[in-house]
């Protein structure tokens, strides 16, 4: 049961970065407007699809494999990638102040990721000792 739920935590995590890069290649603007910004230039869209775009895609197909070839080290990587999104969050909400209703409902999406992910980790080590 421990195996099926880590590639669901797993699979759930490339799934949403996967439907944000999808989006960012096909149509860079579409992203930006989620969080009601303009890009205004060829270089602004050039860095949407590769961020967004590029980068986000590799964390999927990185997160693809792990999830059937070494699902601990997948737990650890969404544990990190989602624990960081959320750190991203709320340090900005120390420093500008508070986020609007966008970021506070990813802040809740990726530290839930992040600590479902932690135990799931928690769980299975301790499972798995002889």
């Amino acid at each position: 049961m421990l195996r099926y739920l880590t590639v669901t935590l797993i699979g759930l995590t490339a799934s949403g970065i996967l439907m944000v890069s999808l989006m960012a290649f096909i149509n860079p603007q579409s992203v930006m407007d989620l969080v009601q910004v303009k890009l205004v230039n060829n270089d602004a869209y050039s860095s949407i699809r590769g961020v967004y775009g590029g980068a986000g895609m590799t964390l999927v197909i990185a997160l693809v494999y792990l999830a059937f070839r070494d699902q601990m080290l997948g737990l650890l990587l969404v544990f990190l990638l989602c624990g960081l999104y959320a750190f991203s969050r709320i340090t900005t909400i120390a420093v500008e102040g508070q986020l609007g209703p966008f970021g506070q409902q990813w802040l809740i999406i990726e530290s839930a990721l992040c600590l479902l992910a932690i135990l799931v980790f928690r769980l299975r080590h301790q499972a798995e000792r002889p």
